[in-house]
């Protein structure tokens, strides 16, 4: 999906083997870029689904560095001070290492800013220790709070289609949803939710295997 704008970073970088592109094209179909990608739109069941670790927190650093084995490819490697996980292992500290190819990226740590606050739907680590948000910015929450001091969570995409057809597979799996929750679902806009809706989502699709 990605292979194109590997093959055109690929040419500026000079000592480049054939067994190292061929490595760096399967790395871009397991973890594509966060910015510039075309991913599939997923609703929030799905994107549950999909990760093997929620958590909520903040970022206490991102460091854009290359890959340990593989110095070619440039990656960022983000530390977490976790204060609440929604599926997997609970942890009070999170490091994960995230496979960045866009200039822009590299400029700003792909985004992840200093003390932060985010909600983080994450995909198993790969083979070689990469791993990033499922359906990438889809799967990063932003955590802000209104003037009333109520936290809301929005994702890269501004939330759309976060909870779309969600209600009709929670009835066809057998899942009750929260009042509030269905509601989200009928609405169908985007736009920041508030967290406790969000992390009550998640905890009911996380329950079903």
């Amino acid at each position: 999906m990605y292979a194109s704008a590997v093959m055109y970073q690929s040419r500026s970088l000079s000592r480049l083997r054939v067994p190292f592109l061929i490595l760096l094209l399967t790395f871009t179909t397991a973890l594509p870029a966060q910015r510039g990608a075309l991913t599939t739109s997923q609703s929030i069941d799905e994107l549950t689904q999909e990760s093997t670790l929620i958590v909520r927190g903040y970022v206490a650093s991102a460091k854009v560095e290359p890959h340990p084995q593989f110095h070619n490819l440039m990656t960022v490697l983000v530390t977490m001070n976790v204060e609440d996980t929604l599926k997997g292992t609970a942890q009070k500290k999170l490091q994960f290492r995230q496979y960045i190819w866009d200039i822009r990226d590299q400029l700003d740590a792909a985004q992840y800013g200093k003390n932060q606050e985010l909600l983080l739907m994450l995909g198993p680590v790969s083979q070689y220790g990469l791993r990033s948000p499922v359906g990438l910015e889809q799967g990063r929450f932003r955590i802000t709070r209104d003037a009333n001091g109520n936290m809301l969570a929005v994702n890269g995409r501004g939330n759309v289609h976060l909870f779309q057809s969600a209600e009709q597979r929670a009835q066809a799996r057998g899942i009750k949803l929260s009042a509030r929750v269905a509601a989200l679902a009928r609405g169908g806009a985007g736009g920041p939710v508030p967290l406790a809706d969000l992390n009550d989502a998640i905890r009911a699709f996380a329950r079903v295997k």
